[in-house]
């Protein structure tokens, strides 16, 4: 093991801190056991939690280089562990062609000059050729990194199985060429969105914590870290509506980095009061699918506790009352007074 990155949960949280990620006690905790008993962390939680930014934020702060394996559906194992560069395989055979003519030029039969041709295969199939994806590359790196795995709910089950030497020895097997065991082990994060269940025997060699959405002062927090320019009373207001938004049955809720780019886009509008319709034609920094648009629009005067209109989105309406001629249902709005 190399010199501890942290001494202590808070040194943790500070240096976090230092580069713009504000951590809770829990998380902090984690990230500090994840870089005294270098194990894996497994984190797990709505999309827009900041899984990944933790990643990023933990090689900035430790120094170390970040290496990204980005999962998705269908993938094989050589784009995460290795593949051999056939190509450049290739270009070497016809460049040497002479010399493997003067390799066979004097053997006495085909099954000799076969022989003599095999015994010098394993220079094919040496490091020279090899070219290393992320796990590889994070094993054999000369100085430490940060190996991100995001996203592994989206790839099949069948990549899992590959990770587990990986996750449990910090080590690849290369069958042409031996094994290869990290000199420095590398700081592994996995993500998961919570799309499908992880296999047992993943989960088993992994630190585990589940991360939700911040709490509303937390997130408040957040958002003033990252200087918006906007006040602090529309600052927490905003904040307000978006853990509101979140309550809704959306297909993709609010992210916190959304949330963030909210506050600055109606900083840059000069708002000086969240109302409905100010809301209603910025809401799509936020929502960014048609069903969740109506919803939002929908919502929004309740979020904001006012009876305001939102545009294009009727208010609710009245009991309905039914027509004597037709027997239809129609709706009547209240009388002004």
């Amino acid at each position: 093991m190399g010199a501890p990155a942290f001494d202590s949960v808070d040194e943790a949280a500070k240096a976090l801190a230092a580069q713009g990620y504000l951590t809770d006690r829990r998380l902090a905790t984690m990230v500090f056991l994840l870089t005294r008993l270098e194990r894996p962390v497994l984190l797990e939680g709505p999309a827009g939690v900041g899984k990944t930014e933790l990643a990023k934020t933990l090689a900035a702060a430790t120094g170390r280089r970040l290496l990204r394996l980005q999962c998705y559906e269908g993938q094989d194992e050589a784009s995460a562990l290795y593949e051999w560069d056939y190509g450049k395989q290739l270009l070497y055979t016809q460049l040497l062609r002479e010399k493997i003519g003067q390799l066979v030029a004097d053997a006495p039969d085909l099954h000799e000059a076969v022989d003599r041709i095999g015994a010098q295969e394993s220079v094919f199939f040496s490091e020279r050729f090899l070219a290393a994806r992320p796990l590889l590359e994070a094993v054999r790196s000369e100085e430490p990194v940060v190996l991100l795995i995001d996203e592994i709910d989206r790839a099949d089950e069948a990549l899992e199985a590959v990770l587990l030497e990986m996750l449990g020895e910090y080590q690849i097997s290369v069958p042409e060429l031996g094994t290869f065991t990290a000199r420095n082990r590398p700081y592994v994060i996995l993500t998961s969105n919570n799309t499908r269940d992880l296999a047992a025997a993943l989960k088993r060699r992994c630190l585990h914590l589940f991360l939700d959405y911040p709490s509303a002062e937390r997130e408040l927090e957040i958002v003033r870290s990252k200087d918006t320019g906007l006040p602090d009373a529309l600052a927490r207001e905003l904040v307000a509506v978006v853990r509101g938004l979140r309550e809704l049955e959306l297909r993709k809720s609010p992210s916190i980095s959304e949330t963030i780019d909210w506050a600055r886009t109606l900083a840059v509008l000069g708002v000086g009061e969240l109302t409905a319709p100010v809301l209603a034609d910025t809401v799509s920094v936020v929502v960014k699918y048609d069903k969740d648009l109506r919803k939002a629009l929908e919502a929004l005067p309740r979020l904001l506790g006012a009876e305001l209109e939102t545009p294009d989105v009727p208010t609710e309406p009245a009991s309905p009352k039914v027509s004597a001629d037709r027997g239809s249902r129609s709706f009547a709005r209240p009388k002004s007074r």
